[in-house]
C-alpha cells in the first residue's frame, strides 16, 4: 500500500519537500501502526475485502497529504473518521452485494471443522445483521462494540453528541439481536 501512496505523491513539489524533511518515514511508521485498524474497520462497515482495501488506500493517501495537519495524539480518531466517511461515500455510490466475504476467519490445519463452520456462520450472521442497519447505526455500533472505542470517542469521530451515539448504538443492538434471533429461528 505504501508503494501506491508514494507513487501517487511522486512528481509533486509539495510531496518532494515532505519527503526531504523525513515525513515519509513518519508516514510509513504511522501506516504500519494503524493499517490493521483502518482495514478491519472498513471491512466491518462495507462487508467486502476488496472495498476495504480500496478504502484503506484512500485513507492513507489522505493521511499522507495531511501529515503535517494531524496531531499524533488524535491520529486514531482522525483515521476512524476518514474511514467511516470513505465507507459512507462508497455506499452512496454503489449497492453492496451478497454474499459476504469471510475475511476474518482463520483456518488452521488443526482446527475442528465443526468449530470452523460455526465460527464462520457467526461471523456471516453478524456481517449480515450489520448490513441491515442504517449507515449511522452501523458506524456507531462498529466503532463502539467491535473497535472498542468509548462513546465520547465515537461521538467525536461521527460528529454527533454522546446522547445521539448512545441512542444509535441501543437501536442497532436491538436490531442486530432481532436479526440474529430470526436467523437462527429459521434454521431450526
Amino acid at each position: 500500500m505504501a508503494l501506491l501512496v508514494m507513487a501517487t505523491a511522486v512528481g509533486h513539489p509539495e510531496a518532494d519537500a515532505r519527503r526531504a524533511s523525513g515525513d515519509l518515514a513518519e508516514f510509513e511508521r504511522l501506516m504500519r501502526r494503524h493499517e490493521r485498524l483502518v482495514l478491519a474497520t472498513a471491512m466491518r462497515l462495507t462487508g467486502r475485502m476488496e472495498d476495504a482495501r480500496d478504502i484503506s488506500q484512500e485513507v492513507f493517501l489522505k493521511l499522507y497529504r495531511n501529515l503535517g495537519k494531524v496531531e499524533e495524539a488524535a491520529i486514531s480518531s482522525w483515521l476512524y473518521r476518514v474511514t467511516v466517511n470513505a465507507c459512507h461515500d462508497l455506499r452512496r455510490g454503489q449497492r453492496m452485494e451478497l454474499p459476504v466475504e469471510d475475511a476474518f476467519t482463520v483456518r488452521s490445519p488443526e482446527a475442528d471443522p465443526q468449530q470452523v463452520l460455526t465460527e464462520a456462520e457467526r461471523r456471516r450472521v453478524l456481517e449480515l445483521s450489520l448490513r441491515m442497519l442504517s449507515e449511522k447505526e452501523r458506524a456507531a455500533l462498529v466503532l463502539r462494540d467491535l473497535e472498542g472505542l468509548s462513546t465520547d470517542e465515537v461521538a467525536r469521530i461521527l460528529g454527533s453528541s454522546g446522547q445521539t451515539v448512545r441512542s444509535q448504538i441501543s437501536k442497532a443492538r436491538v436490531k442486530v439481536r432481532k436479526f440474529v434471533e430470526r436467523y437462527f429461528e429459521r434454521r431450526r
